[in-house]
């Protein structure tokens, strides 16, 4: 690492923490079913909650307004008091994505004054920072679908919103992985296709766990290691009339089934990959990264399994997705010491 890069790396470092934390936030608004208690967006008066008890009447007047408490919350008693633990979720969710969007924008414009980007690093910085409105835009375009007439979001937009995040906070990680390893090694090349796979299939699983989340399928076929006695791809997958594209993406125990299949594949990948390396001389950074993938992906693997047969509690899914977080920095960082 360069001494001059050290403020850079601590910067990019700084957003991908930022980034972690939003996502986290981002589970927990989900399963509170809190994302949809904003129902409109604004970029500086929403900064802060009402401050007052008559902007909190007045903000949840306005919610009532749509399906979310018309066709769900209207029958459960539900009181301002509920609605003001829903909105402080999905508040802080957006408060976060505010201060991303300063801690990216106002560093950038220093280093760039200051000259402290080579040509190279500026020009990965601007696709982050294309990157970073994009995710806001994608948040606004999932919310967009539950104020209408479904009193839910669209697990397609869930998915979007929630995979663009961690492609975000991957390739802000890489941003950062090239200043602090600045001289490069020989790429390790049977080993990085290996990686290379196991990251888009890692993806790919990640996609699913949005599906899986929006359409609340964790919450049915609560069995392992089958959907149900003797069932190892339930039977109302089988009898569905749609197309085998529809089941697979649209319904419930479709999605469940494609996230648990894609669990094994990329158990069975990471495993290869440390079977795999045993034939090369690795450096301790690639060996660390390879070990922590198999450790991780133990611990996620045990956490699914876990979070399904327990029916998806709150602590449980939030921890699942956290891991998953953990898992793919180990993969970008891995995939990185493999390959530069």
């Amino acid at each position: 690492m360069k001494k001059e890069n050290k403020a850079v790396i601590i910067w990019l470092l700084s957003g991908c923490l930022l980034l972690f934390i939003m996502v986290v936030v981002g589970g927990i608004t989900r399963l509170t079913n809190s994302g949809l208690s904003m129902t409109d967006w604004h970029l500086v008066t929403d900064t802060f909650p009402p401050l007052t008890e008559a902007k909190w009447q007045e903000t949840f007047e306005q919610y009532k307004k749509f399906p979310e408490y018309q066709k769900i919350n209207v029958h459960n008693d539900f009181q301002l008091d509920d609605y003001k633990f829903i909105y402080f979720w999905e508040w802080f969710h957006r408060f976060i994505g505010r201060i991303i969007g300063l801690v990216f924008l106002i560093p950038f414009v220093y280093f760039l004054i200051k000259k402290r980007l080579s040509s190279e690093t500026l020009k990965k910085c601007v696709v982050l920072l294309g990157m970073g409105a994009f995710q806001g835009f994608l948040g606004w375009f999932m919310v967009r679908s539950g104020l209408i007439d479904n009193p839910d979001v669209s697990h397609f937009r869930l998915s979007l919103h929630l995979t663009f995040a961690f492609i975000t906070f991957a390739y802000t990680l890489w941003v950062a992985l090239d200043l602090i390893y600045p001289n490069r090694n020989e790429a390790i090349l049977p080993l990085r296709k290996i990686a290379r796979y196991t990251l888009v299939f890692l993806l790919l699983q990640i996609i699913y766990g949005g599906f899986v989340a929006g359409l609340n399928a964790g919450l049915i076929h609560n069995h392992w290691p089958l959907m149900s006695d003797g069932q190892f791809l339930h039977e109302s997958v089988v009898l569905e009339k749609d197309s085998w594209l529809l089941r697979l993406t649209e319904g419930k125990s479709g999605v469940q089934f494609v996230h648990r299949t894609l669990a094994y594949v990329v158990v069975g990948l990471i495993l290869l990959l440390a079977f795999k390396s045993h034939k090369f001389y690795l450096n301790d950074n690639q060996k660390s990264g390879i070990t922590a993938l198999v450790i991780l992906v133990i611990l996620q693997f045990s956490l699914g399994v876990l979070t399904l047969l327990y029916s998806v509690p709150l602590c449980l899914g939030l921890i699942h997705q956290i891991m998953a977080f953990f898992l793919l920095t180990a993969m970008t960082y891995t995939l990185h010491r493999l390959s530069k």
